[in-house]
């Protein structure tokens, strides 16, 4: 099977179709690991891609997507709740691009915008069951620095430095 390259790029309008092409397809396999977003998020799509591309226009957060050359969305990885030079580093990749190194590689581009964001410090969590997301962020420079509870699951919170 020939490697991905998909691009990662900054959120805009124009990717909500496939955003929500990616979300519904891949709904029950991100239930498994995170939990479900909800009937509401799907029938009120449009209105939340609004107010994502707003929030995101405050520099509160910053949200992008992985493309491929067809323009379907591979991947998702946010930054959210910016403050004090610092924020939440969160992931999600298609079942079809899974163990593919697609995550590894666009969290380190993630983390590369980040610094030019102007933050110095990013944080992540993930369930302890999790070991594709622990392996992520272990191969992309996050250390451990405790433990927690996420969602009712035993969690792990990371942090790294840029």
């Amino acid at each position: 099977m020939p490697a991905l390259t998909p691009a990662v790029q900054r959120l805009r309008a124009d990717h909500a179709p496939a955003l929500l092409a990616f979300e519904r397809e891949n709904r029950d396999y991100f239930a498994a690991s995170v939990p479900d977003r909800g009937d509401e998020y799907f029938a009120r799509f449009d209105e939340r891609h609004a107010a994502l591309l707003a929030e995101q226009a405050t520099g509160l957060c910053h949200f992008h997507v992985l493309v491929d050359e067809d323009g379907r969305v591979l991947g998702r990885v946010n930054l959210v709740d910016v403050a004090d030079g610092s924020a939440e580093l969160g992931y999600r990749v298609a079942r079809s691009a899974a163990g593919r190194g697609l995550a590894t590689a666009a969290v380190r581009e993630v983390c590369a915008l980040a610094a030019e964001y102007g933050l110095t410090e990013l944080r992540a969590v993930t369930t302890v069951d999790n070991a594709g997301s622990r392996a992520v962020l272990a191969r992309t420079g996050f250390t451990a620095t405790g433990e927690l509870v996420l969602d009712g699951r035993p969690g792990i919170a990371f942090v790294r430095p840029l």
